[in-house]
């Protein structure tokens, strides 16, 4: 529920900022030239891959970021940060919890409403090229990005919010999430669109992440044993964005969006 005021709250802020730059607006045919910083939020689905692909299903995320496009030869350089979720987890790190009939006894020796979440992020910085597909508009064409940064995921213990376990309190849970990180290379390559006169800005493409990541927990509580083999993380998946540009001018003060 959280996740979506969030997301919510990101759409309006940027709803506002779009109408407020339309009202100061550089004149028809001259808004698509010039070096830009482009803001963008986007929205993706992926699906796992490697060893990710035996502890979680198919997953959500939402992005954004902050890129600068040069001004005649479309080089893009930039960070960009994603926010992973998803509820089909496949390890049940809650194993050795449950009675037979597959319950989780709380505090008051009532069954209690435990479930588990997929969690994570990616933090990077990406490099790429616009190639124009139109001499009409120069700025929209294939985009081929490449990226490195840090991807990290675990598995989320959702706590029933009136029943307590006390082998999830406080510090506990950490034995069960199995907070795993790394390096991790990403690759872009899609569509996007910057039009002429300023009213359609998007990008959509598919994406590739291949993450190098180990297990960062001292003990897992299931395992009985510290989990700290190397593991090969993959995600793929569709990725759907929308931009604001902000186009800078000869001077210091001719910036219009």
């Amino acid at each position: 529920m959280k996740m979506r005021y969030w997301l919510a709250g990101v759409v309006m802020v940027a709803m506002q900022v779009r109408v407020e730059a339309q009202l100061t607006a550089a004149p028809a045919g001259q808004r698509n030239v010039g070096r830009a910083m482009l803001l963008q939020l986007g929205y993706g689905t992926q699906r796992p891959g490697g060893d990710l692909s035996r502890r979680f299903g198919s997953n959500f995320n939402a992005e954004v970021g902050l890129s600068y496009l040069s001004d005649k030869t479309n080089w893009v350089v930039g960070l960009d940060g994603e926010f992973i979720f998803g509820n089909n987890v496949k390890e049940d790190v809650l194993a050795n919890l449950r009675t037979p009939e597959g319950n989780i006894i709380g505090n008051d020796r009532s069954p209690a409403d435990i479930g588990l979440r997929q969690r994570g992020f990616y933090l990077g910085a990406h490099i790429g090229k616009l190639i124009s597909l139109s001499e009409a508009n120069p700025r929209s064409g294939l985009l081929l990005q490449i990226g490195a940064g840090l991807l990290q995921h675990k598995i989320r213990v959702q706590k029933d919010p009136l029943r307590g376990v006390a082998a999830l309190s406080g510090d506990y849970v950490k034995g069960y999430d199995r907070l795993t990180n790394g390096l991790c290379l990403q690759e872009f390559i899609g569509y996007q669109l910057l039009s002429n006169d300023g009213r359609l800005n998007f990008y959509f493409g598919l994406e590739l992440s291949q993450a190098f990541t180990q297990n960062r927990r001292s003990y897992d509580y299931l395992a009985q044993a510290q989990l700290d083999e190397p593991r090969s993380d993959l995600l793929y998946g569709l990725r759907l964005g929308w931009i604001l540009p902000f186009y800078f001018g000869k001077t210091a003060s001719e910036i219009y969006y």
